[in-house]
């Protein structure tokens, strides 16, 4: 018997066209989220999914050129050069519709002249997320359009030049500013951060052509800084919550201070109430132990709760300075401690007088600790005794060396210390 083939109609569609019209026919939001979470050259990729796809991505409203999106083999900079260009050309050429976030950060990226004709086109929409990375070569002096960019909500900057124009007033939505590796006069600094009314989140690193950090920003809550700078000051700050700040060389001390007058630790302090979070990197705690340094501040930073230092336990000032940020954070849960090792010489011995100060200071909120870099020095090992002694709460402290030459003396040392916390442990870590 024979078996007779089934015949299927020319005009029933097969399995992979049913697939075809699936992808054609989703919703424009699921279309859109997919784009969304997309790199730019897979988006681009999609329109050849179908008719409907073709120009799908050309509404995209987040432009990031990275090196992800631009896929670029060839050590020839001339080449990387113009087909960098070529690109984003061709992109902003075919773009539809509103760009609210523009990123163009590759590692070959040099500042050129074509950037301020793309800086110039967005300033002509509705840009709210600015992001320049140069990598390469010299600062990149930004376009003067930038400035009319007043939906701005976040802008970041990095190896740019910036040189604001004297109408510039600020840019009136900006919440997030981040710059790193710039250059820019002392007063545009200035008026910069201050005419940025709802500014909320400020990180300036390795930066030139500034050194007084005058930071007036009511609406403040995040700062993050690193980098060579003679002096810092607070104003109408009282909402600043998270300070991480490094100052990355050697203080000199300024002898002409009056004696008795506020040294740049109760300075610093004077507008952060709402500290919650603070870091102090490099030499910066050499930085607030200048002047002359209390026994407490005059106001108490009642909700400071982590609290970080960077310190050289040889040098008497900032061991005072430390111990006085201690003293005024009650509801500190948190310390963090490195050791800076550094020469220095004084006509008391650290170890004797810091004795003296521990005294009278209970840290009763304090749960965690953290202490690394220290060599064994009495100094050292006197200050975590006193931790251990004075930290009823306490959960864990962590001890790790700066290296293995009398580390297990160390040790034996350190578990034979009064603890007044009975769930205290202390964890040793390798160097």
């Amino acid at each position: 018997m024979s078996v007779m083939k089934q015949h299927i109609p020319s005009n029933f569609p097969c399995n992979a066209e049913l697939e075809v019209d699936k992808i054609s026919n989703l919703p424009a939001q699921i279309v859109d989220k997919i784009l969304s979470h997309l790199s730019l050259r897979d988006a681009v990729r999609t329109s050849v999914l179908s008719s409907k796809w073709r120009y799908k991505w050309v509404t995209l409203p987040n432009l990031v050129f990275d090196n992800q999106s631009l896929l670029i083999s060839s050590q020839d900079q001339t080449f990387i050069k113009n087909k960098i260009v070529n690109i984003v050309d061709h992109v902003l050429l075919l773009h539809s519709g509103p760009i609210h976030k523009f990123k163009l950060s590759h590692r070959d990226l040099q500042g050129v002249c074509d950037i301020d004709r793309w800086i110039l086109f967005l300033s002509r929409g509705s840009v709210k997320e600015f992001i320049l990375e140069i990598w390469k070569g010299h600062r990149y002096k930004l376009h003067s359009s930038i400035y009319l960019c007043q939906k701005l909500i976040h802008l970041e900057l990095f190896n740019c030049l910036l040189k604001p124009p004297l109408t510039f007033s600020g840019f009136k939505s900006l919440k997030s500013l981040d710059l790193q590796h710039i250059t820019m006069e002392q007063d545009a600094f200035e008026h910069l951060v201050l005419s940025c009314h709802l500014l909320e989140r400020l990180t300036l690193m390795n930066f030139e052509g500034f050194s007084d950090l005058k930071i007036h920003a009511p609406n403040l809550l995040f700062f993050d800084v690193g980098g060579v700078f003679e002096d810092i000051n607070f104003m109408d700050t009282f909402n600043l919550a998270i300070i991480s700040i490094g100052l990355y060389v050697n203080p000199g001390f300024d002898k002409n201070l009056t004696l008795g007058s506020a040294g740049n630790l109760v300075k610093f302090f004077a507008h952060l109430p709402r500290l919650q979070r603070l870091e102090v990197q490099s030499f910066f705690l050499k930085y607030l132990a200048d002047g002359k340094v209390p026994g407490r501040l005059p106001m108490p930073c009642d909700e400071l709760s982590f609290l970080s230092m960077r310190i050289n336990f040889n040098h008497l000032d900032e061991c005072l300075a430390a111990l006085c940020l201690l003293r005024s954070s009650p509801n500190l849960q948190e310390l963090e401690m490195l050791a800076r090792t550094e020469e220095q010489i004084t006509l008391r011995t650290v170890a004797n007088v810091m004795e003296e100060n521990y005294q009278n200071c209970m840290f009763n909120q304090l749960r965690h600790v953290k202490i690394a870099g220290i060599s064994g020095l009495k100094q050292e090992l006197n200050f975590i005794n006193f931790l251990l002694a004075n930290s009823p709460v306490l959960e864990r402290m962590t001890v790790k060396p700066a290296s293995v030459d009398g580390a297990w003396e160390m040790l034996k040392e350190l578990l034979r210390f009064r603890r007044a916390s009975v769930q205290a442990e202390i964890v040793y870590l390798d160097p």
